[in-house]
Order: structure tokens, then C-alpha cells, then sequence
């Protein structure tokens, strides 16, 4: 097996943040991101707030909390403050949003496809019981998604158009440019699932331009479980109504108005219930590194590591199912090795954290804290664990 290239590499000057990641090789940023030191002190500085400060703790710091991580997003995916709230995961953030529409008979479709993540689907063949009609594009060869088969499915009837920026399951990267276009022609809300970009592709809204947007903290932005959040594009916030909503979208949670609910006139609007404090402190400081270090910076990495996996892969000759291009790789490359289930419990057992998914086999996902020389190693331990489950 060839050696990896002397590089130097500026982004591991965080690694020392990430303590986690020494012992193991982590790969397994696309599901689970390392965890950052500050996390713990975080939800250790939250548990003594709770304990000495009590109710004391809302107007004190924890009210604060919320705006802070938000504008950490915002930041990192060039979005104008106060466009991004947060939310117990994607699910719900997109809940919201669709909470919104109104599907009527002339305009009731929901454009998605058959590679979105099961649950955003669930979430999406529910509205059939509010009227709406779930066209679901499928995938060709590959569960590959086409952007033509996308712009071929937007006419006058979509109310939605609700896309996955990275592919959960392969990796694939959607051009998103023409769809978005077309769905803005014909007068379509468009709606991006960027939980498998954003903290790994260089992902700008104000480019992009779609009306939503969500995301989340667990993946590439070593955040932990807890923390979704949703960008409503501020041109249309004011004609936005959720149904799903709650006090604190309120524009004034705390004088305990028995409605009629008056929204929130910014991003609060969007808010529900009481924000879960303590996952957005767990959250904060990986997304706030994410954002220091920047997106450019950290999808060069990720292009070039991910290059180096497919180059091993070959050498070993691994089927890869997961896009070779660079401009149509998310920050994964999947392995489909022979008995790919109990090879990934193989490595896990021996601290390679990686996954499996069926379909695609091992995925594999360095991260700005993944060192050169851990590329070659997980690849030759992944050659060892094959030959073993042979």
C-alpha cells in the first residue's frame, strides 16, 4: 500500500480540542462527530448554574444561550442574523416549516426523493392527511439522484420542493443550483436537509438561496445530540404562520398572553416550546470551532482526505459506492467490502469507529481533526478486518 504524502495540514492545530479523538481512529463524523473538551465543561457550567442560580438562571445567562448558537450557524453558513432558530432536531425544525403551507388543490405537491433520510419521508407522507401529494423522485444506477429528474418533477402544482443538500446514505452531492431555480420559477417553496453538508461543505445561503434550510449539531458539527435549527430566509418570515408553535414564538413570552398567539416578528417566530438549554450548551463550542476554522478550509480537507481513501480503496480494490468527482462528493466514502455488517463490528470492537449502512457498505468520515497517517491506517485495518470476515 502506497504511503500518504507529507502534508502540512493547519487544521490539526484544533485537534488538541478534541481529546476524544486520541486512542481511536474516528471516522464516523457523518453520523457521530467527536466530541470537543469544552462540551463537558459546558454541561458542567450549566449543572452548577441550574444548582446555585435556580430560576435566577433564565434572565442571567440561559435566555442568552439560544442567540448565541444560532449566531454561530449563521456565521458559518453566511446567513443574516436573526434567520436561524433552534429546534430539538431536523425533524422538528422541518415540522415547523411545513407547519406553514397550505397545500390547496391547485398547489398540493411535495417534490423529495427516494435517497432523503427516512425520517424527514415519514415526516413528508404525513402531510397526505392535510391534502398534500408526495412525488417522490427515485434514484438511477447507484442511487445516484440526477438533477434533470428533479427539475422534471417541479411544475405549477409543487408547493415544495424538499431535497437533501448530501445524500445521507451515499454521499452524493446534490447541484441544487438549477433545481432551486426552477422551483423559484414556478413558485414552489424549497425546503434543504443540510445535516450532511453543512460543517463539511462550504455552504452559503446567500448563494444558495433557499427558503429553508436546516440542520443539526450530532454530525459534522461535533455538537452532540439536541440541537436542530431551522433558516427561514428573512424575505419571507412575515408571511409565515406556523401551526406549530408555542410561548416562546410569542413576541412576548413572558407576559403568559392566553392568545391569539402574536408572533415573534424575527426568528423567534419559529420557536415552540421552552429551548432545551442544556443540549444547546453541549452544542455550542463544536459549532463555534466549526465556524472558526470555516467552511472553505474545511471542505479542502475533507476533499483531500476523502481522495486519499478512494486511492486506497483502489490499491485494495474496494468497490466504492459513494461519488469519485469532487464536486459531487459530500465528506464520506463508502466501502462496499464483502460482509460489510461484520466487518464494521469487527472494527468497532477494536476502536475504528465507522459505520454500516445497507446498500453502500462501511461508510467512512475524516474530519479537520483526522491526521494523515490515520487515513493509510484505517484503510489497512479495514484490508485485515475483510480478509478475516473472508
Amino acid at each position: 500500500m502506497s504511503s500518504s504524502p507529507l502534508v502540512s495540514d493547519p487544521l490539526l492545530a484544533w485537534r488538541a480540542r478534541f481529546p476524544s479523538v486520541e486512542g481511536v481512529l474516528h471516522f464516523a463524523s457523518h453520523t457521530m462527530g467527536a466530541m470537543p473538551a469544552e462540551a463537558e465543561a459546558a454541561l458542567a457550567e450549566y449543572a452548577a448554574t441550574w444548582s446555585g442560580r435556580g430560576i435566577r438562571a433564565w434572565p442571567e445567562r440561559w435566555m442568552a444561550v439560544p442567540a448565541e448558537v444560532a449566531s454561530s450557524l449563521e456565521q458559518l453558513v453566511q446567513a443574516s442574523p436573526g434567520s436561524i432558530s433552534l429546534h430539538p432536531n431536523v425533524t422538528v425544525a422541518q415540522a415547523v416549516a411545513l407547519s406553514c403551507l397550505e397545500f390547496t388543490p391547485e398547489r398540493n405537491r411535495v417534490v423529495c426523493t427516494d435517497e432523503d433520510f427516512p425520517s424527514v419521508l415519514y415526516l413528508y407522507e404525513g402531510l397526505a392527511r392535510r391534502g398534500a401529494e408526495i412525488v417522490r423522485v427515485a434514484a438511477r444506477a447507484g442511487r445516484r439522484i440526477e438533477e434533470a429528474d428533479l427539475v422534471a418533477a417541479i411544475d405549477e402544482r409543487t408547493a415544495l420542493v424538499a431535497l437533501s443538500h448530501v445524500l445521507f446514505r451515499t454521499a452524493q452531492l446534490l447541484g441544487l443550483d438549477t433545481v432551486l431555480a426552477r422551483a423559484r420559477a414556478v413558485g414552489a417553496l424549497s425546503m434543504v436537509d443540510a445535516y450532511q453538508s453543512v460543517g463539511i461543505v462550504d455552504v452559503d445561503v446567500r448563494a444558495l438561496d433557499p427558503d429553508f434550510l436546516t440542520g443539526g449539531s450530532i454530525k459534522w458539527l461535533c455538537g452532540g445530540p439536541g440541537t436542530g435549527y431551522l433558516f427561514v430566509a428573512p424575505r419571507i418570515h412575515a408571511r409565515l404562520h406556523p401551526a406549530i408553535t408555542g410561548w416562546f414564538a410569542h413576541e412576548d413570552p413572558f407576559a403568559f398572553d392566553q392568545g391569539p398567539q402574536r408572533l415573534h416578528a424575527g426568528e423567534r417566530r419559529f420557536w415552540n416550546g421552552t429551548p432545551c438549554i442544556p443540549a444547546y450548551c453541549a452544542s455550542r463550542p463544536g459549532i463555534a470551532i466549526a465556524t472558526e476554522i470555516g467552511g472553505e478550509a474545511l471542505r479542502e480537507k475533507s476533499l483531500r482526505l476523502t481522495g486519499r481513501i478512494l486511492e486506497l480503496a483502489d490499491e485494495n480494490g474496494f468497490t466504492v459506492g459513494s461519488p469519485r468527482e469532487e464536486s459531487r462528493r459530500g465528506g464520506s466514502v463508502c466501502l462496499d467490502v464483502p460482509n460489510a455488517e461484520r466487518v464494521c463490528a469487527r472494527l468497532l470492537a477494536s476502536d475504528v469507529l465507522l459505520d454500516f449502512r445497507p446498500g453502500v457498505g462501511l461508510r467512512l468520515a475524516p474530519h479537520h481533526y483526522t491526521r494523515d497517517d490515520e487515513v493509510d491506517e484505517v484503510m489497512s485495518r479495514i484490508r485485515v478486518a475483510v480478509d478475516a470476515e473472508r
